[in-house]
């Protein structure tokens, strides 16, 4: 998948990734690899940001498989800009789709 297309949903699909349950860095790493091909450069400073953005918060748990774990919880405002991202991803996709439909009947 194009570099900037995935740059651009990033995101969309972490707030939407923990809203669904606070997971671990690593852990969220696999989750996002279902959808899109990242890497742990990738996540990480993303996850710094939205925390810094106040979209994220984090908080440290015993694990019995090694260090302790830093978890990752979607914010209240957080929550807002995922429906913010959730409707304007929904607006931008369905555009292109009627677009690119238009475009292929000419063919």
């Amino acid at each position: 998948m194009n570099t900037q297309f995935k740059k651009g949903v990033l995101e969309l699909i972490v707030l939407n990734s923990i809203n669904q349950k606070d997971v671990y860095g690593y852990e969220l790493i696999l989750e996002v690899s279902k959808v899109i091909d990242i890497n742990e450069g990738t996540i990480y400073p993303l996850l710094k940001r939205l925390t810094n953005e106040k979209y994220a918060e984090t908080y440290l748990v015993e694990s019995n498989e090694g260090p302790t774990r830093k978890y990752y919880k979607i914010t209240t405002l957080g929550k807002k800009r995922m429906k913010e991202l959730n409707h304007t991803w929904s607006i931008f996709s369905e555009s292109v789709n009627k677009f690119i439909k238009e475009c292929q009947k000419d063919e």
